[in-house]
């Protein structure tokens, strides 16, 4: 049976010990010593929650996006950034090493949905999906690979889908850089495991973000249904019965950054409220 619904959506290191961030007399941390945690496409939805959690929980949090946080976060950085210009991402991963010197971990969240058929879908469109969802993430990666290995050590996570699983309708563009973020996840973990670094994907289903709901107004824009009845539907759709929180998402992006998954590694999680194993 055909899975149905109105969006397509994922919408959208090591854990702190005494002996990896040292402390000032007056109980703040050193950028020197504070694990650095940088995030692409931060300030909204599932990268803000990425962004919050790391900061919480010691990290010094670096945001690469084109758009500053609604309210500021500790710890945490924005840096300006157009992740869909690999240039761009190179300066700016370059900057935070001058002030840094470490990168512990990446978080490659940046992405855009779009709803359309390969017939629907022209050239500029689909360089417009590639540019920010694949390739940069191509360029962050590239960009802090050669800091890890350096460290030998980092964590890697890339932001995939449910659809990195699984096709769905009117999914043409987004659903080819999904599975494509599956793929780097699995090739980098094996190029670079000798050195210690680990590359994962989280794959969120549908999340309640501000992308979200984005997609909702702009179908009952197009439908007439009713906002309400949509998202109710959209819920009723997960096995589990809610919808996801960017939270969900965040906690298990944190624990894959963690030295509690040392040995995990090429690996892509659903976080999906169980709709890919329907």
């Amino acid at each position: 049976m055909q899975k149905k619904s109105v969006v397509h959506n994922d919408m959208s290191s090591q854990d702190v010990t005494s002996s990896a961030v040292e402390s000032t007399d007056n109980g703040t941390y050193k950028h020197a010593t504070r694990p650095v945690c940088i995030v692409t496409g931060g300030s909204l939805g599932i990268g803000h929650a990425v962004c919050k959690l790391f900061s919480e929980n010691g990290y010094q949090v670096i945001n690469l996006d084109i758009r500053d946080f609604e309210h500021a976060l500790p710890n945490t950085t924005w840096k300006p950034c157009d992740v869909s210009v690999v240039s761009n991402v190179e300066a700016a991963i370059a900057e935070v090493l001058i002030t840094y010197k470490r990168i512990d971990a990446l978080v490659c969240n940046a992405g855009m949905h779009v709803s359309a058929t390969i017939e629907d879908t022209d050239e500029a469109l689909l360089d417009k999906v590639l540019n920010l969802n694949v390739k940069g993430a191509y360029a962050a990666i590239k960009s802090c690979l050669p800091t890890m290995k350096d460290q030998r050590n980092g964590a890697i996570v890339v932001m995939g889908s449910d659809q990195s699983f699984v096709g769905k309708r009117n999914s043409f563009a987004y659903g080819l850089t999904k599975s494509a973020l599956a793929s780097i996840a699995k090739t980098t973990a094996l190029d670079y495991a000798s050195f210690n670094i680990r590359a994962n994907a989280v794959c969120p289903g549908t999340i309640e973000t501000p992308l979200f709901h984005n997609a909702i107004d702009n179908y009952v824009s197009r439908s007439g249904a009713d906002k309400n009845e949509v998202v109710a539907e959209e819920a009723a759709a997960q096995p589990i019965g809610r919808l996801g929180q960017p939270e969900d998402v965040a906690e298990l992006t944190y624990f894959l950054c963690s030295d509690k998954a040392s040995f995990i590694t090429g690996s892509l999680y659903a976080v999906d409220g169980g709709y890919t194993a329907q």
